[in-house]
């Protein structure tokens, strides 16, 4: 997506060799209708695979997993990070390492809201190690639900987490790939 090449090479901060900062438009500030265009894309990907669900992670892959659903006109889950009180039913839990932050959460999905009838989208951010992709897809597995695929805003291939996904038979599709960055400079994919 030509648009969003241009949007982290105008508004990205390359932090070292492996982190890609795009909180103005993305992950802290969002520009809605940027996210809008971004989620029809997704959604165009993926309009022919029977969707009945979109589940992401929170917090960053809310709002473009929301422009998604609303184009598939489809109910979107989110894995909480924490329980919360009012979780009493079953959960779908799975451990996810985060490098940004350093640290592992347990994520979880209701059972209500995730089915064995379901087929779902996972959509996110970033796909860099795979991590939370390897977690949300853990909780699908547990659902019983089938999973038709990823679609990724920003995947950095140089770390390879798409690599091991794709070779698991996942279908990922990303709207930038990110072949390396050095010298605060990006190479696409």
């Amino acid at each position: 997506m030509k648009e969003l090449w241009d949007r982290i090479v105008s508004d990205g901060e390359v932090i070292g060799k492996d982190v890609l900062k795009v909180d103005s438009f993305l992950n802290h500030q969002i520009d809605p209708v940027f996210i809008m265009r971004m989620g029809e894309e997704l959604a165009a990907r993926f309009s022919q695979a029977g969707i009945t669900k979109v589940l992401t992670i929170e917090a960053s892959g809310i709002a473009v997993a929301m422009a998604v659903g609303l184009y598939l006109k489809v109910p979107v889950v989110f894995a909480k990070k924490s329980r919360a009180v009012t979780q009493r039913e079953e959960l779908y839990t799975a451990e996810v390492y985060s490098f940004t932050r350093r640290e592992a959460v347990q994520i979880a999905v209701s059972s209500r809201y995730l089915r064995s009838d379901d087929n779902v989208l996972i959509v996110d951010d970033f796909l860099a190690h795979g991590e939370a992709l390897k977690g949300l897809v853990e909780v699908v597995k547990q659902s019983g639900a089938q999973l038709a695929g990823a679609g990724i805003v920003i995947e950095k291939k140089f770390q390879h987490g798409g690599d091991i996904l794709r070779s698991a038979g996942i279908r990922i599709e990303s709207l930038a790939a990110i072949e390396f960055m050095e010298n605060g400079k990006i190479t696409f994919a």
